[in-house]
């Protein structure tokens, strides 16, 4: 390996270095204060290592990935959220009578798996990344073994994960078998060379797009969505809708750009129903929900579906709305489930409306950040989410998506609905359970800190983006 090898790798050897120093740790000496550190240092250390790495790309390591400055940017994407999941997850793990330190070493790997996902350009780097991603989840999902929920959450996510692994993996085959090769860039040449037109390339991908359904939790590829964020622990719910779809997502982009196939008019036409059917099902499935972490659930499903049409708009400014849509997206999804994860108690998650009654009267700081977060999945102006959807409908516009705009407001407007359902139990004045009725477990320092840190990038991006918006343009220009 090259010394500019090395340096472009280093992010991704800083990570899987702290993995290993986190689980010798453990064995030496159980501490759950320490592991959170080491945790914490090595992804702060795996965030500073992207600037040595920024000077050196964009480069080719080895044909499985390519290190460029779409792959740092969603690094450093994946690095800080997971830093968040690791602080948010301390408190709430000090309240349950499990092995606490493993719980780390799995998100240091399940991050590692994102950004090996994120750099890959190849079949086999896809593959492994997407394993190493699955495999953690699976653990994480089903942590809290006392509550059979959760259980059955890691068993709901082990079946749809092992189908969705299956499709991709048919999809590869088939297309390799039609093109002779692996690689996104060299698959381009044979579709652009008139080998779109066979049928076994035209099936392949139909079975990849299959494959990245059930991932992103698209309609009709969502049915696990809700069992398994309500089962999930709070913290590993958190972290299944954001980093691991934002991992999804940038591969989405990088295979289908790369690759041609996205200029197919059959995926751009499957891409248009998924996302139409994702942005109407999510949101009126979402109205009938009285579980928080299923109303997020479902709400995830139609935002995806928001993200599909920035896809679908393609080019430059497609690509940019999307990345910015689901930056902001990742921080509103971690704070509202940040929320839910420090009001949770040792028995059970605070997951129903009722929980949240008058949470303003007995909680404000903590009920202003969620409202905020709730305020930006739903696009009120001054908050991210407002910009990422005027961006994705600015992207579709310049690609002449009137249908798919129209269903995208419409949707929104249907969305703001049940958003404002949980805002009014948060601020309401009648009905207020007391301490002793319903007891509000105490709010750890780290996880408040983070959560108010979330708080200030989310209305900060919404009001002065130009920064975030200049890097992912840079960023997404290696695409094309």
């Amino acid at each position: 390996m090259s010394s500019a090898d090395f340096t472009a790798l280093l992010p991704l050897i800083v990570l899987s270095a702290t993995s290993v120093v986190v689980m010798l740790a453990i064995a030496f000496h159980r501490n759950h204060r320490l592991t959170v550190l080491l945790s914490f240092a090595g992804l702060a250390l795996s965030f500073w290592a992207l600037w040595p790495a920024a000077s050196v790309v964009p480069l080719q390591v080895t044909p499985l990935l390519v290190i460029d400055r779409f792959s740092l940017y969603y690094f450093g994407l994946i690095f800080a959220a997971t830093a968040a999941i690791v602080l948010m997850s301390y408190g709430y793990l000090e309240r349950h009578d499990v092995r606490r330190e493993e719980f780390y070493i799995l998100v240091l790997v399940a991050a590692l798996g994102c950004c090996v996902l994120v750099a890959a350009d190849h079949f086999i780097s896809f593959f492994l990344g997407l394993e190493i991603l699955s495999v953690t989840l699976y653990a994480l999902s089903a942590y809290l073994t006392e509550r059979e929920i959760s259980l059955e959450a890691g068993m709901k996510y082990l079946v749809l994960a092992a189908a969705s692994a299956a499709f991709l993996l048919f999809g590869m085959a088939l297309v390799y078998a039609s093109t002779g090769t692996m690689a996104f860039p060299q698959i381009a040449n044979d579709l652009l060379s008139g080998g779109a037109a066979h049928i076994w390339v035209l099936a392949g991908v139909a079975f990849m797009v299959t494959g990245f359904g059930f991932k992103l939790a698209v309609v009709p590829f969502h049915l696990w969505t809700p069992d398994v964020y309500q089962g999930a622990p709070a913290p590993v719910t958190a972290l299944v809708a954001s980093i691991s779809k934002g991992a999804m997502f940038a591969v989405l982009l990088r295979f289908f750009y790369q690759s041609g196939a996205r200029d197919l008019h059959s995926t751009l036409l499957i891409f248009a129903i998924i996302a139409i059917a994702s942005m109407i099902v999510g949101n009126l499935l979402a109205l009938f929900q009285n579980n928080v972490k299923r109303i997020l659930a479902y709400s995830s499903i139609a935002h995806l579906g928001y993200l599909l049409v920035a896809f679908e708009a393609g080019g430059k400014m497609g690509a940019a709305a999307g990345t910015f849509y689901l930056t902001a997206y990742v921080i509103t999804t971690l704070g509202a489930f940040g929320v839910i994860a420090a009001l949770s108690s040792s028995g059970r998650d605070a997951e129903d409306i009722e929980d949240y009654r008058g949470l303003f009267w007995r909680r404000p700081v903590i009920a202003t950040i969620f409202t905020a977060m709730l305020f930006s999945l739903a696009g009120i102006p001054l908050t991210a989410g407002f910009l990422g959807k005027f961006y994705t409908v600015a992207a579709g516009a310049s690609s002449a998506l009137w249908s798919m705009i129209f269903v995208l407001v419409v949707a929104s407007v249907i969305g703001v609905f049940y958003y404002l359902r949980v805002v009014i139990a948060i601020f309401a004045t009648e009905n207020v359970p007391s301490d002793a009725e319903r007891p509000l477990p105490a709010v750890h320092a780290v996880g408040g800190a983070t959560l108010l840190a979330l708080a200030v990038v989310l209305i900060w991006l919404g009001v002065f983006p130009h920064p975030v918006l200049d890097a992912i343009h840079k960023a997404v220009s290696g695409l094309f």
